[in-house]
């Protein structure tokens, strides 16, 4: 029997404790999972049962959303994060890393946090989730996908500011995406042969070296280059032809140069359904791509369709590594 999904409790002023209830009341036994957070932060009223380990979870499903119990500082109120609470979301992170790293959890999907409040009241040095995980995981690199139904996309870089983004698109980092994302597509995703299409740094990909050369002076060189077994490499393409419905055929995911030309295509193309995915780290993490919303936290009405959504990713990937 495979091992219950491990859900952070994120930051639990925000959306998140609502988001795991409202999927457990969704998914139950189909998709089993455990929360781990204090359970005082749960929506009043909540069905819960306190398991002592996530091998309890699935007696618990029926009764109430599973919780493992975590001691955070102080209470909280919907909206209004505390820094007292930054070091039991951290504390959270690395309790569910060692689960799902010693197999007690088939996958962990986490909550969102806010890094503000965690620099704030823990002096948290990441600039989010997945640089954080991988330092607990001991991993150098990991990729970023956000994945749907409509589309799988990559960015090469992702946090920084636009301006820098041309230095830090080195050929080894582009190249490392690249592996790491076609390694993603074939052992979690379970596609044999991936197809990769590279959106070009420039308008137009360049064009020729009219609007940019880094296609011309590198990029282009790369793709033809790469050598990977049963992968399909293409580009550098113009990043504005890349994402319409017959592109989106011609690839299994795509890899874009920097945040926002990865992050537009997906969340118009299906905005509630988009999962994020971390590839590279020795475990299944997923988390739904949105925020902590505290503008509407506690009032009942977020949406958990990507937080359902990413639990359903993380089943089926933790299945196809068993």
């Amino acid at each position: 029997m495979t091992a219950p999904i491990a859900v952070s409790c994120g930051e639990p002023a925000g959306i998140g404790p609502e988001l795991a209830v409202k999927a457990w009341r969704t998914l139950g036994a189909d998709c089993p999972f455990f929360w781990i957070g204090d359970p005082r932060h749960l929506p009043e009223g909540t069905p819960s049962v306190e398991i002592t380990s996530p091998s309890d979870t699935a007696k618990a499903l029926s009764d109430g959303l599973p919780v493992l119990s975590h001691d955070f500082a102080e209470p909280t109120h919907a909206g209004e994060p505390s820094a007292a609470n930054a070091k039991g979301v951290i504390e959270v992170l690395e309790r569910a890393v060692g689960l799902v790293g010693s197999g007690a959890a088939s996958a962990l999907c986490t909550a969102p946090i806010h890094k503000k409040v965690l620099i704030d009241g823990a002096d948290f040095a990441y600039p989010g989730h997945t640089e954080f995980l991988a330092a607990l995981a001991g991993v150098d690199r990991v990729v970023m996908m956000l994945a749907s139904d409509a589309l799988r996309v990559v960015p090469a870089t992702i946090h920084i500011a636009l301006a820098d983004v041309p230095a830090q698109l080195t050929p080894n980092l582009l190249r490392e995406t690249i592996a790491i994302t076609a390694r993603g597509l074939q052992q979690q995703f379970g596609i044999d042969r991936p197809r990769i299409a590279v959106a070009g740094l420039n308008p137009h990909a360049g064009e020729g070296g009219a609007m940019g050369r880094e296609e011309l002076d590198w990029i282009e060189d790369l793709l033809t280059k790469i050598d990977l077994p049963d992968v399909t490499v293409t580009g550098p393409h113009p990043a504005d032809t890349l994402f319409h419905a017959a592109a989106r055929t011609r690839y299994d995911a795509a890899i874009a140069m920097y945040h926002d030309q990865a992050l537009i295509p997906i969340k118009t193309l299906d905005f509630d359904r988009g999962v994020n995915v971390t590839l590279g780290l020795p475990f299944v993490r997923t988390s739904p791509d949105h925020g902590t919303a505290f503008d509407i936290a506690g009032h009942g009405i977020a949406n958990p369709t990507s937080m359902i959504e990413a639990l359903r990713l993380a089943q089926k990937m933790a299945a196809r590594r068993v």
